[in-house]
């Protein structure tokens, strides 16, 4: 019996744009067919960072250039968007993969809605990095034009940043499920899900927020009943006094060497916390779960046990 595993996969890692993207699937594709080849179900949630971005910035500059027509696009709606056309790129790739190693096997892009609190404290305190990199210069000129809250990004540039609350739940996990159950590859949860709070009745509101991925994917994971979670990131392991001279690999943590290397200030906000964070959470809501980060050309070796960052209770 394989292991029933959710993949969170950076949106950095797609490309920045169309065509990068359509070349980078590729890659993506052979590395997580290399996992269902072992015979294990696999649940793909993807980040949309740069890809929402890009979206929100085509969006503004429409209503900008004929506002009469043209009405300002949420940014709920804007994640949407970003499900579809990444899920679309992502599907077809691991379905040919799939297809030229001989395995039969469905492939099934769900556009799903994450529940959220509204008054999620992190609505007042936005800090979820979304669209291209950019120098101090362009960076500031958004905030005087579009009113952009912004940060500097781990030493890789500017980016704007918007709320990130806390998932609550999966609005369409019995939908995963079902297809995870009937032999289904799912890509699930794109861009950490569709953020909505709960109105009146039955309906479903999106919120001007984006989910972070790695929380989404643990919270996934934790629904699924999972056995691993994988969170696949731009470095092999994870890192204490990461880019000093003094730099350390880490081969595992366990929960009590993680919260310590937290409350020191090791991880940064926004990058490598909320995927440590997220490994915690999985390891943490029940025995037997497993968590690894590591890179997405790793991600077998790192299952196997030969590399990654494994955390263990």
């Amino acid at each position: 019996m394989g292991k029933r595993i959710v993949l969170a996969l950076g949106g950095n890692a797609l490309g920045n744009n169309l065509p990068e993207q359509m070349k980078a699937v590729k890659k993506t594709a052979a590395a997580i067919v290399d996992l269902i080849e072992e015979g294990d179900e696999l649940v793909i949630v993807h980040g949309n960072g740069p890809q929402v971005g890009m979206i929100q910035n085509a969006m503004t500059e429409l209503v900008r250039s004929d506002p009469e027509r043209y009405i300002p696009c949420p940014l709920s709606v804007c994640v949407a968007m970003s499900q579809g056309y990444i899920g679309y790129d992502l599907q077809n790739a691991l379905r040919e993969e799939m297809l030229d190693r001989g395995i039969d096997q469905g492939v099934a892009t769900v556009l799903t809605q994450v529940e959220v609190d509204p008054e999620d404290p992190a609505f007042a305190h936005p800090t979820k990095p979304i669209g291209s990199f950019m120098t101090q210069e362009e960076a500031m000129h958004l905030v005087k034009e579009r009113d952009y809250e912004v940060v500097e990004d781990a030493g890789r540039g500017w980016r704007r940043v918007v709320a990130s609350p806390d998932p609550i739940s999966i609005v369409e996990i019995d939908t995963i499920r079902s297809l995870v159950e009937t032999n289904h590859t799912v890509v699930a949860c794109g861009g950490g899900g569709i953020p909505v709070f709960k109105t009146e009745g039955h309906h479903l509101k999106g919120a001007a927020a984006v989910i972070d991925k790695d929380f989404a994917a643990e919270r996934l994971a934790e629904q699924l009943n999972a056995d691993c979670l994988i969170i696949l990131t731009a470095v092999e392991k994870v890192a204490v006094n990461f880019n000093k001279p003094d730099v350390k690999w880490l081969d595992e943590l366990t929960v009590e060497q993680a919260q310590s290397y937290i409350e020191e200030g090791q991880f940064a906000p926004g990058s490598m916390l909320p995927k440590v964070e997220a490994a915690l959470r999985f390891v943490q809501s029940a025995p037997g779960r497993e968590a690894l980060i590591t890179l997405l050309e790793k991600a077998r070796d790192g299952i196997e046990g030969k590399t990654g960052t494994r955390f263990v209770r």
